[in-house]
């Protein structure tokens, strides 16, 4: 029996002390906030896929 009592407080000792951790250290430390610069990013289509499409073609046309 003592086993059960010890190990429901044991669980609600370490919850408080957590919530209490958290706690201070949210309120030591406010939170910062960063503003990063924008980032563009621009596609283009590389030629060597076309191409390699094209020999793919061309060989299956071959093996018929």
């Amino acid at each position: 029996m003592f086993d059960r009592i010890f190990s429901g407080v044991l669980a609600f000792g370490v919850l408080a002390a957590a919530t209490l951790a958290i706690g201070t250290a949210m309120i030591e430390q406010p939170a910062r906030l960063v503003q990063l610069p924008r980032v563009e990013v621009t596609g283009k289509r590389v030629a060597a896929v076309q191409t390699v499409a094209q020999c793919d073609n061309a060989a299956a046309t071959q093996v018929r």
